[in-house]
């Protein structure tokens, strides 16, 4: 496996088809992939803004989504990947979430640390503000830290 460069249109693409219970994310800072000795892509890595806005503070990015067709040490090396690039942008913090009964075990090969467990909540819908449903309501999260 070797890092590649992607576009954000054929990253989302790509996790479409292959993340087992997210929707691609709507935007992005940069992707980053990793493809086989014949050059086909195998997995993906987008990077964005946090999603929590009080930790949108200008030098923090999140890995928003990675997804894999299965192979072994992808996700390990994508983590390791996006946070050089982070760093290379001059950002000074990279997080991502894992969700309940997820090992984090690609984080830990990367380097990661676990930094806070986020109890279930119960999504952003309410009568005056009817929102979409994203899956990720009523599920218990980890928070990771690049090292």
């Amino acid at each position: 496996m070797h890092l590649v460069p992607v576009r954000q249109r054929d990253a989302k693409e790509f996790v479409a088809q292959w993340h087992r219970h997210h929707r691609p994310p709507p935007g992005a800072v940069f992707a980053v992939g990793a493809a086989d000795q014949h050059g086909v892509l195998r997995a993906v890595a987008i990077v964005g803004r946090p999603v929590a806005r009080h930790l949108d503070d200008g030098r923090t990015l999140e890995v928003t989504r990675t997804a894999t067709d299965g192979v072994r040490n992808a996700n390990s090396l994508l983590y390791g990947a996006a946070w050089r690039a982070a760093k290379a942008l001059g950002y000074t913090r990279l997080i991502t979430y894992t969700q309940d009964g997820e090992s984090g075990a690609s984080l830990r090969g990367a380097g990661w640390r676990i930094i806070a467990q986020r109890p279930p909540r119960r999504g952003w819908h309410c009568a005056s503000r009817p929102r979409t449903p994203r899956g990720t309501e009523n599920v218990a999260r980890t928070l990771w830290e690049a090292p």
